[in-house]
């Protein structure tokens, strides 16, 4: 008598994998672990930000994965909170879930923390993977303080909370030296870089860790006064900016 060879997805446990995804167009294999790919293998159920580019990453990840037996749903910034309950369907039926962000690491800045919340509330097991975060690599190559740091995301785009942010971002610099990581929208990045070397301290440094883990990477650390006085082009480059004395 004969049996059916045991697939990767019977070998997974029914749990939410959180997956993290590539922040560029580099090969998968530079960045994301084989481990993660055996387990992506084996996942038929998808909460994406963006079905396209999960497509996308998983072919890169292995050309042979069927995309079209596989089954999508998008959690992004307008999906209505009660719909995120039932995109755990498959998990209460015995089957393993994989959560990929837009890009990075899924749950941090990311809507996906949204749908991880249900499932620690329900019970269910959480599988954090390893792979790039923005966040945390830029802080590794800023040489600001990584024992105590706060990402505050976007900043506001109204000009009374942008500067009172700005300032309680100092303050805790200078008080706590904590260092502060947050980011903009790509296109604004050259006029916030800018709005920074006028309106702060111009002995405070600023990073600008843009193209992370990409072809045309740069991670630069100087202080204000010097920023204020040099050429640099970041528009339209996804970055992360941090600021500490």
């Amino acid at each position: 008598m004969t049996t059916e060879p045991t697939t990767t997805t019977d070998m997974l446990r029914p749990a939410l994998y959180l997956i993290p995804s590539t922040m560029s167009d580099t090969p998968a294999e530079t960045v994301i672990p084989a481990g993660n790919i055996a387990i992506i293998r084996g996942i038929k159920d998808f909460v994406v930000e963006n079905i396209r580019t999960t497509r996308r990453f998983l072919k890169r990840c292995d050309r042979d994965i069927d995309i079209d037996s596989l089954s999508f749903t998008v959690l992004d910034e307008h999906t209505d909170m009660t719909d995120i309950p039932s995109m755990l369907s498959p998990l209460r039926s015995g089957r393993p879930i994989g959560i990929v962000s837009e890009a990075g690491c899924p749950a941090v800045a990311d809507p996906g923390s949204d749908l991880v919340a249900v499932a620690q509330a329900e019970g269910f097991e959480v599988v954090p993977l390893v792979g790039p975060s923005s966040i945390i690599l830029a802080l590794m190559a800023s040489g600001f303080n990584g024992q105590s740091f706060a990402f505050t995301g976007y900043l506001p785009y109204e000009n009374k909370a942008r500067i009172t942010r700005l300032r309680e971002m100092e303050r805790r610099i200078k008080q706590e030296s904590q260092t502060q990581i947050f980011i903009e929208t790509p296109y604004r990045n050259n006029k916030l870089i800018a709005e920074l070397a006028n309106s702060l301290p111009s002995g405070l440094r600023l990073c600008v860790a843009s193209d992370i883990t990409g072809p045309k990477q740069s991670i630069v650390t100087l202080p204000l006064e010097k920023w204020a006085k040099r050429k640099y082009d970041y528009d339209k480059i996804p970055s992360i900016f941090l600021l500490y004395h």
